[in-house]
């Protein structure tokens, strides 16, 4: 979900309508996140504001369902923790950014203070989703997607549930299509998982 809006779309504040043409700073960005709670803001490595409004029912719908799905598996998993699209990122690479669903090794969270978890976490996660909306262009959730494996994850899934594709992105390999799959696996990354997308399309 990485669409600039204008104030007509969604009746956006005027201050971030002008930060959108504006660099903006890590710290400038976490008061923006504290003041704004009801929208989800990104910010790109090079200080660009994203603002990204709630969204439909639909795609909120296929949202919970698929986090649903990775939160059961990663709490009988045990082995690391599963963020909604409300969780924060701050990528290596200066980004800070909130992926759809994301799944972390529980021995990389341990590692963090109590400090750091109350903020953005400060690493890419190992596994990361995007959903793409309506209001999204294929192209920018690509670029994120490559973002995501420079900075360090594992396996990433685009769910694109307009042409019902699913895009895997894993390192130093070619990204993988699949057509209208009913399921899709995280091996070796997600050892067990398999998202149901049935209820996706």
């Amino acid at each position: 979900m990485a669409r600039n809006l204008t104030q007509l779309d969604y009746n956006i504040p005027p201050e971030l309508i002008a930060l959108t043409h504006q660099i903006v700073t890590a710290e400038q960005f976490e008061r923006l996140c504290g003041k704004y709670r009801e929208l989800r803001l990104e910010l790109t490595s090079t200080g660009e504001l994203i603002i990204m409004p709630p969204t439909g029912f639909e795609t909120g719908a296929r949202n919970a369902n698929l986090t649903c799905q990775l939160a059961l598996w990663a709490q009988r998993d045990g082995s690391g923790i599963c963020l909604g699209s409300s969780a924060g990122f701050a990528l290596p690479n200066g980004a800070i950014r909130s992926p759809d669903a994301s799944w972390i090794k529980r021995k990389r969270t341990e590692l963090l203070t109590k400090e750091q978890k109350e903020r953005f976490g400060p690493f890419c996660p190992d596994f990361v989703i995007e959903l793409r909306s309506p209001s999204d262009r294929l192209t920018q959730v690509c670029d994120k997607m490559v973002e995501y494996l420079a900075n360090g994850a594992s396996l990433g899934w685009l769910i694109d549930p307009f042409e019902r594709r699913v895009y895997v992105y894993q390192p130093d390999r070619e990204v993988v299509v699949l057509e209208n799959p009913q399921t899709v696996s995280g091996e070796p990354v997600l050892p067990g998982f398999t998202l149901n997308l049935s209820e996706l399309w």
